[in-house]
């Protein structure tokens, strides 16, 4: 007697296919970076790699001054009294001072004037060429919003630049904090001021914002990139001309006009007459101490400037688009 044949429980057993199992995708495969955030690093890959080094060569040469700097210029600055050539003991001082002050120097300016690169970046790159070329509206159309597609496209430089940009800050200031006072420029020089605390960072963000929303304003790259360029350049002039006046000042007079704490910053200065027909000494200043306060402050209106600059553009965004 044959062996009875088990049905299954629509009919049938199917037959199973005799050749090779198909392949499965590999884990690679599916843990692979999708999504819009893996699309816009990759979409500015080429940002995302100049950024990245330019931020490990400010970070070497930072080190390396922090390592060696300080030991080099002491070690040529002992200069013997018996020194058989002592000319040139002070000549290879003088250039290491200059080298390290050189390096410092060109490490802050960079810092300093980030935002002109970034709000021409935005405006041209970011959101005006992605407008100008269609690409934007094509990613609209494949279940991503726009308020989703530009939220992405702020974010993910917006982290980039802050941890790239801090971690430039510290070891600049790190750097500064390891050498000679007179070396390394006084706290209120602009590069100075800028390059030692988070106020670089809120520089970074305003720069991002306002070239974004210049793209989306204009919607061509070229045009996006001036009208960001412009818009950066006052608003750094703006803040640069009035960063003194962002805290109250301190006010002397009599002897003290004459002997100010170290690293103060004289604004105004004059006389006036006083009792006994003799004219007193007065004098405004900013001292050390107020550094941080105006650090604060001058990044708290930076980060206004990009939140405005941001609801700007989503508003505008959601305006021209259904």
């Amino acid at each position: 007697m044959s062996a009875p044949t088990r049905l299954h429980p629509s009919g049938p057993a199917p037959d199973r296919p005799s050749g090779p199992a198909p392949d499965r995708p590999s884990a690679l495969v599916a843990y692979r970076p999708s999504g819009l955030t893996w699309t816009v690093l990759r979409l500015h890959r080429t940002a995302l790699y100049a950024w990245g080094a330019a931020l490990l060569i400010a970070a070497a040469a930072l080190i390396w001054m922090h390592a060696i700097g300080p030991d080099a210029r002491a070690a040529v600055g002992d200069c013997a009294p018996s020194d058989p050539f002592p000319m040139d003991c002070g000549i290879i001082t003088t250039a290491a001072n200059s080298g390290y002050t050189y390096g410092l120097d060109l490490v802050s300016g960079c810092v300093t004037y980030l935002m002109f690169p970034v709000a021409v970046w935005a405006g041209a790159a970011l959101t005006g060429r992605e407008l100008e070329s269609g690409t934007a509206q094509l990613a609209w159309t494949q279940s991503v919003t726009p308020a989703r597609w530009l939220a992405t496209r702020l974010a993910v430089p917006a982290v980039l630049l802050t941890a790239g940009t801090t971690l430039a800050v510290l070891l600049a200031t790190w750097t500064r904090r390891a050498g000679n006072r007179e070396l390394v420029g006084d706290w209120f020089n602009t590069n100075v001021f800028i390059s030692s605390g988070p106020v670089a960072v809120a520089y970074a963000l305003a720069g991002l914002a306002l070239g974004a929303l210049a793209g989306l304003v204009l919607r061509r790259a070229l045009p996006a990139a001036a009208a960001a360029l412009a818009a950066v350049f006052v608003l750094h002039g703006v803040l640069d001309t009035f960063r003194m006046s962002l805290w109250p000042t301190e006010t002397v007079t009599g002897q003290a006009p004459l002997h100010f704490p170290r690293g103060a910053l004289v604004l105004e200065r004059g006389t006036e007459p006083s009792a006994g027909g003799r004219s007193g000494i007065w004098a405004t200043y900013q001292p050390e101490s107020h550094f941080w306060p105006l650090q604060l402050v001058e990044s708290g209106l930076l980060l206004a400037v990009a939140g405005l600059a941001t609801a700007a553009a989503f508003t505008l965004l959601r305006r021209r688009t259904p």
